[in-house]
């Protein structure tokens, strides 16, 4: 079993999530498969899929306008939430630190998040992808609570249609796997998520220690989402 989860970013609406969840109400899969939303479209009983988002406030309330809470997302129906993407870190300034809160906040209600790590173009040039990684997991990841789930994205990859090599893929996989052993979180569920498509879908979930995939563009359309679900079974 694998876990397929689609990120949406700031694309689609209420009635193409429900396109989506009846092309995948006639598929056959022992996957498990999220649909990361915008908050506008976050429902628990909207078909097959679970339903996530893809962010999630510090705060638990109070005069953060704009923000909304993990008590606000689980009360909306949101069983999973991402925290930590490359874009939050790259446009808003997101530190390890701050996705670590907001790990806590989604566990603290509940809801299990998929937490991002990953370098950038200049810290891969520099050598430091691992050092990089070893970090992200280690001060954004929460020691205690609930389930969480890792989605390690080469972030110099992803909207670029670049896929690392499998071995680049197996040693980033291995070493968050041996970090979260040592953090007593081993056998957290590690995705991968970089320019993930049809094509390429199997081959990187058959690589050591990759549970799975997060997926951008490709999660938009069942025509070629489900190809990735069905990629393994």
């Amino acid at each position: 079993m694998k876990i397929i989860a689609g990120n949406w970013k700031m694309n689609g609406s209420r009635s193409a999530l429900a396109e989506m969840q009846g092309a995948l109400d006639g598929i056959k899969t022992e996957n498990r498969v999220i649909l990361c939303v915008p908050f506008t479209m976050i429902s628990g009983n909207s078909g097959p899929a679970a339903i996530g988002a893809q962010d999630v406030s510090m705060h638990s309330h109070g005069a953060f306008t704009g923000e909304v809470s993990a008590e606000m997302l689980r009360d909306a129906g949101a069983k999973y939430v991402i925290v930590g993407h490359s874009e939050r870190r790259m446009y808003h300034g997101e530190t390890n630190e701050i996705v670590r809160n907001k790990a806590e906040m989604a566990l603290s209600a509940g809801i299990t998040p998929i937490i991002c790590v990953g370098e950038t173009m200049e810290e891969k040039d520099a050598g430091k992808t691992l050092e990089i990684i070893e970090s992200g997991v280690r001060e954004s990841v929460p020691s205690d609570g609930g389930d969480v789930i890792v989605a390690y994205e080469p972030r110099w990859a992803i909207g670029a249609g670049i896929t690392p090599t499998d071995d680049d893929i197996a040693a980033a996989h291995t070493l968050i796997a041996e970090t979260l052993e040592k953090m007593g979180r081993g056998g957290a569920p590690i995705l991968y998520g970089a320019s993930v498509k049809g094509a390429n879908a199997a081959q990187i979930m058959s690589i050591p220690h990759v549970d799975g995939v997060l997926v951008g563009g490709a999660s938009l359309k069942s025509d070629d989402f489900i190809p990735i679900i069905m990629a393994t079974k």
